[in-house]
């Protein structure tokens, strides 16, 4: 063992937990819902994604059982040596359908997706015009891609176009990438304005969906069909493991788009694919969402319900626009006293802090649900207004 190999870690550690910047991982012990138990205490659950209440829906759950049976447990190799189970088949064309769009290849995550998307269609010598909150997945497969990175102004399309016409005159492909829903302070992203400027310029569009899959558009279909933008941006990545409450990631676009990809794309040639439980689940819950958007109208109802709760204690909810719910605490320490006394209190809402977000905006990010109930929803707010009390965040 490499003693100065652990000492860095501990002093990193040590600075970490001092800064109340460390992160504690708790124990779900039971199935996810509204109110779960966690660390064998049950609480209201304000943070998870699973805005849609898939996670625990019966038939779901279900389809998910019945997939097992006839395929098994995992997929055995990566999709070009095994092949895609027939219901990862179904899926791609049952999605594809449901997003509007010509084809949709899935992967195993919305990290893989853009890991394994990004670097496969921009290189070095090409340009990344990026909003300077997206998601650190975007990040990463930006750095993998070697191509420039450039930042702009967090949901500001002048400054996008400023950007571009900076790099207008140099060779290599233009391509500007934006979160649709940003999952920290809850915002969305001016596609309209955004998609028109790369238009005019020559610059591949690419949106990261994740937050706004189940959550914005007819149906839950997304931002692209919130803005009525369908069949104007390039790439569209999303993610299973929010609205959908399975795990997976996909990318929707053009047929030529997919089979670029099936034949470029890092994250698909070198890991397996979705599990065939996986698999299942979604079908499921494409078809629940197909045939009725009764989910989507009670997220929505349930978020305003809880932010004009909340705001009526004298709690800023940010810029949010969507059923991520920010309350901002400002002082990172501070926000974690207050998310572990909300435990305490029976409702769990994790705080976050640097570098997840700036150092003076620390908070607890409540992720509002389909089935909360307005009894959890009151409850949880009551809690929240108390202990800000106890611990002098509010004054009255």
């Amino acid at each position: 063992m490499n003693e100065k190999f652990q000492e860095m870690m501990q002093a990193e550690l040590d600075r970490l937990e001092k800064e109340g910047l460390s992160l504690r991982i708790r124990t779900l012990d039971s199935e996810q819902g509204p109110a779960c138990t966690i660390d064998g205490k049950y609480v209201v659950n304000l943070a998870a994604n699973n805005y849609l209440g898939m996670i625990a829906r019966k038939d779901v759950k279900e389809a998910a059982k019945k997939a097992i049976d006839e395929f098994g447990v995992g997929s055995g190799a990566v999709k070009t040596i095994i092949g895609n189970t027939r219901l990862i088949v179904e899926g791609e064309k049952k999605l594809a359908k449901f997003k509007e769009v010509e084809d949709v290849l899935m992967y195993q995550g919305g990290l893989t997706a853009n890991s394994g998307t990004i670097p496969a269609l921009v290189h070095d010598g090409d340009f990344i015009f990026s909003d300077e909150l997206n998601h650190a997945s975007i990040i990463d497969g930006c750095r993998l891609s070697k191509a420039k990175i450039v930042p702009f102004k967090h949901c500001d399309v002048a400054s996008l176009e400023e950007k571009i016409k900076e790099y207008e005159s140099e060779p290599g492909t233009k391509m500007v990438i934006t979160d649709g829903v940003f999952s920290m302070d809850g915002d969305i992203a001016p596609l309209p304005g955004i998609v028109e400027v790369a238009k005019r310029h020559g610059a591949v569009t690419m949106v990261d969906d994740a937050h706004g899959e189940g959550v914005l558009g007819d149906h839950g279909r997304g931002i692209v069909n919130h803005f009525h933008l369908e069949g104007e941006v390039d790439v569209e990545v999303g993610t299973m493991s929010k609205a959908f409450g399975v795990v997976g990631g996909y990318v929707a676009g053009t047929h030529t788009l997919v089979e670029y990809l099936k034949n470029k794309s890092r994250t698909i040639l070198f890991s397996s694919t979705i599990t065939p439980a996986d698999a299942g689940a979604i079908l499921k819950v494409i078809d629940i969402l197909t045939e009725s958007d009764e989910l989507v109208r009670k997220l929505w109802e349930n978020a305003a319900y809880f932010k004009a709760k909340m705001k009526a204690y004298g709690f800023d909810t940010w810029r949010s626009e969507t059923p991520i719910t920010p309350i901002i605490i400002g002082d990172g320490q501070l926000a974690k006293n207050l998310s572990a006394k909300l435990f305490e209190k029976g409702v769990f809402a994790q705080s976050l802090g640097f570098p997840t977000v700036p150092k003076d905006l620390a908070r607890i990010r409540c992720m509002l649900c389909s089935t909360h109930t307005k009894e959890q929803l009151d409850f949880a707010a009551d809690m929240f207004h108390e202990s800000a009390l106890e611990l002098g965040i509010l004054k009255s």
